[in-house]
């Protein structure tokens, strides 16, 4: 995998909502796949690359930000909708 570009800060605001309210995502990804699971946590490992956290039927698993195309809400009370996770870089 390249190495990880860290994700828009504004755009990282997003995921923390979801992870603070649960929201069900749908989730695509760059390489053109999706999911669809609950927004659990974000975390930043010890090489400063950071997941979004989620919880899906089989269990948990952890997306690399850089790896996530776009976030869409499936929840009817939602507080955005549609995010695209593209945009200019900040660091941490």
């Amino acid at each position: 995998m390249k190495a990880y570009q860290p994700l828009d800060c504004d755009l990282h605001d997003y995921l923390e909502i979801a992870c603070l309210r649960g929201y069900r995502l749908l989730v695509e990804l760059v390489d053109g796949e999706s999911l669809t699971a609950r927004a659990l946590t974000t975390r930043t490992s010890s090489e400063k690359e950071e997941f979004l956290c989620v919880e899906m039927a089989d269990g948990q698993q952890e997306i690399r930000l850089d790896q996530l195309l776009a976030v869409t809400p499936l929840d009817d009370n939602a507080q955005f909708g549609r995010v695209v996770l593209q945009g200019a870089n900040c660091s941490f």
